[in-house]
């Protein structure tokens, strides 16, 4: 299924475990969501910090960088509201710390939309099923449903004014986008060169990927396919879930 369904939203939430992130699963949709008058709010659970590959970077430094190409990044895709949790890179687990926190972000954001990396390993994909990104998938669902919606979980944050909230619906990115009922395509083809733009703003991650384009317009032809879009229109999917 298409989906044209943005315009009936107003504000969309986009949790990941690193930056970049959301920059290969979805920031084509985030420009189309954007430039419908969508706010969208970008949440990262770490900096990155465990990332890029020049050893002649500072460990210390690579966090800086990594939020700052992440804010260069978002602002491709017209966001402009980022949170940075700064749970460390590849030490990820589904705490409920980590629970608590993201419930905060959903509850502070209000969104009618919330998109999460897939919480199921790929078994066809070993770089699809980071353990970061499974950590994180699972634990923004345990915070979308119960988490934020119960006013008596985590406690701390209601008393701290951030009240109860329930997500619409949740939009799982990675792996098969599901059953025909559940699956979302979106066509990107008009902000792929922004998608790429985006990609490009984290240098640390893609400056020694020589033909970046060339592999993301594979990967998002084969959505379009999928998706039953005519030749030559590029798409991301996505599984939907009714989380009402």
């Amino acid at each position: 299924m298409t989906d044209d369904e943005h315009s009936r939203i107003e504000r969309a939430l986009v949790i990941a475990a690193h930056p970049d992130d959301i920059d290969f699963s979805c920031a084509g949709t985030v420009a189309v969501w954007t430039d419908a008058g969508v706010a969208v709010t970008y949440c990262l659970v770490t900096d990155g910090d465990a990332g890029g590959f020049d050893p002649a970077v500072p460990r210390s430094e690579i966090g800086g960088i990594r939020q700052a190409e992440q804010r260069a990044a978002a602002a491709v895709a017209g966001v402009e509201d980022l949170i940075f949790l700064g749970h460390p890179d590849g030490r990820l687990t589904v705490t409920l710390e980590l629970r608590r926190d993201l419930a905060r972000v959903i509850r502070q954001v209000r969104p009618d939309r919330v998109v999460v990396p897939s919480p199921v390993r790929d078994l066809d994909s070993m770089y699809g099923s980071h353990p970061d990104h499974t950590a994180t998938g699972e634990a923004a669902l345990c915070a979308v449903y119960p988490d934020a919606r119960n006013p008596w979980a985590h406690p701390e944050l209601a008393e701290a004014g951030f009240a109860a909230h329930t997500v619409a619906e949740v939009w799982v990115t990675g792996g098969a986008p599901g059953a025909p009922d559940t699956a979302r395509h979106v066509d990107i083809t008009g902000t792929f060169d922004r998608k790429i733009a985006a990609l490009r703003a984290h240098r640390s991650q893609t400056a020694h990927m020589t033909d970046l384009d060339g592999l993301i317009r594979d990967w998002a032809r084969s959505r379009a396919k999928l998706a039953g879009l005519p030749d030559g229109r590029l798409a991301e999917s996505f599984r939907a879930l009714d989380t009402r």
